[in-house]
């Protein structure tokens, strides 16, 4: 996972939505779950859609803001706007 990016969430029903939504988008996203919180790892890019976390979760989630609360650390360089997430190398 050394050369992967991604958040680490704490565990929980948003951040189970927010794995899925990264799976949807990447396949080959590794989680490793510590219990309290889940670390997210994919090779060079990671990201998400806010409707995709949206439609597992069967209500709004807002960008940045909901994700900030569940997100205590991440790897990589992190961008986000009001409708999407993602973590790069570099």
């Amino acid at each position: 996972m050394r050369d992967a990016a991604g958040p680490v969430l704490e565990a929980g029903e948003v951040a189970r939505a927010v794995i899925e939504a990264i799976r949807e988008a990447h396949p080959s996203a590794e989680v490793v779950d510590r219990g309290a919180y889940l670390r997210v790892a994919v090779p060079g890019l990671c990201s998400f859609r806010r409707e995709a976390v949206e439609r597992r979760l069967g209500r709004p989630f807002k960008l940045p803001g909901d994700l900030e609360l569940i997100m205590p650390s991440f790897q990589g360089r992190f961008r986000v706007s009001e409708e999407e997430a993602a973590w790069t190398l570099g």
